[in-house]
């Protein structure tokens, strides 16, 4: 009995932290969407925790944004009133980090004492805090590569790195989260079921890549029209200097691969429904196995209106088009992430 309580608060615990990530990979959307993710200009674990606190360093503060190409080039009609509110969301996102390894951290020593975890969830644990500290890592590697002379914004490649690492490191804890708390007897076997929702699970990730990609190089609006883009099935234009610069840097193109990875991920998620539909099992699979299919139809609802309203878009604003895009956003990480636990509860067969 007290060997469940403890799998249980050690489970709960986990899911606190995946709920964490999640709303801290949301405020990376909205500090990009506000253009807020260059304002600090500094890396400092300790002291930065502490915004301003006075007239001098807020001054200090503007003066080192002042010296990149971001300021110079696109913000250079800012005052300091401006600055503090993009320096608001970057700092926001960095203390609820600082919070989230609070979170990871005590609970953790607390844990230990209270002998709650089991000898093998040491190792896990231990890769779990490395995965959060080498995601704190890759976000600080992407803001520097805009922090210079050249650059108004972030590499996309780093901002997809950035992305999917923190990707990686909420499904990790989800899927141990998952382990703790889902007994061995609730999980079911159906090698198609779990076939097919790999490929899903495959295309679902480089769907997010290439929305990272779409998201780094502000190209929403490259083509703010459907079902056509820009009066055209297949825009032209999208390979001109070359195939491997039309998919890795051509907005146009970018955002067609976008598109056409949302339709087949539809249309693949609805056959694979019906199929589970079928299937009768006395497990959590049969209350989960409905949700990639109502969020993949409020992902690609959310995409389209994010779509239309691109060209609502004014810089330092947040309006209509970047609630679309955050909660566009939102709904794929949830799709990415029922998929896993679906995957985590169809288990592999084994002998």
């Amino acid at each position: 009995m007290q060997n469940e309580k403890s799998a249980r608060i050690v489970a709960n615990w986990l899911f606190l932290g995946v709920a964490m990530l999640i709303i801290q990979v949301l405020l990376g959307g909205i500090t990009r969407l506000t253009g807020s993710g260059l304002s600090i200009t500094e890396w400092d674990p300790v002291m930065g925790a502490f915004p301003p606190v006075n007239d001098q360093q807020w001054q200090e503060a503007f003066f080192q944004y002042q010296h990149i190409a971001q300021y110079k080039y696109l913000n250079n009609h800012f005052t300091l009133a401006d600055f503090k509110f993009i320096f608001f969301w970057e700092w926001f996102h960095r203390l609820w980090a600082r919070l989230i390894g609070m979170v990871f951290l005590v609970p953790f020593i607390y844990f230990i004492i209270k002998k709650y975890f089991k000898r093998w969830m040491i190792i896990p644990l231990i890769l779990l805090f490395v995965l959060g500290a080498l995601q704190g890592l890759i976000g600080w590697i992407m803001v520097k590569s805009g922090l210079n002379d050249e650059d108004i914004y972030v590499s996309h490649f780093k901002l997809a790195v950035h992305f999917m690492a923190a990707m990686i490191l909420i499904g990790y804890t989800l899927i141990f989260g998952l382990a703790v708390a889902v007994p061995k007897e609730h999980r079911v076997y159906n090698h198609g079921l779990r076939k097919q929702a790999w490929i899903i699970f495959i295309l679902v990730v480089l769907q997010l890549i290439y929305g990272a990609f779409l998201a780094g190089l502000k190209a929403a609006n490259a083509a703010p029209t459907w079902p056509d883009m820009n009066t055209q099935i297949i825009p032209g234009g999208m390979f001109a200097n070359g195939f491997i610069q039309g998919v890795l840097r051509n907005p146009i193109t970018i955002q067609f691969i976008h598109r056409t990875l949302a339709y087949i991920i539809f249309i693949l998620i609805v056959i694979w429904s019906f199929k589970a539909k079928k299937e009768t099992f006395s497990s959590p699979f049969s209350k989960i196995r409905k949700w990639p299919l109502i969020l993949v139809l409020l992902q690609l609802l959310l995409g389209i209106m994010a779509v239309l309203s691109s060209t609502k878009i004014v810089l330092g604003k947040f309006g209509i088009f970047e609630w679309f895009a955050i909660l566009h956003q939102f709904t794929g990480m949830l799709l990415l992430f029922s998929l896993l636990v679906i995957l985590h509860i169809l288990k592999p067969y084994t002998k």
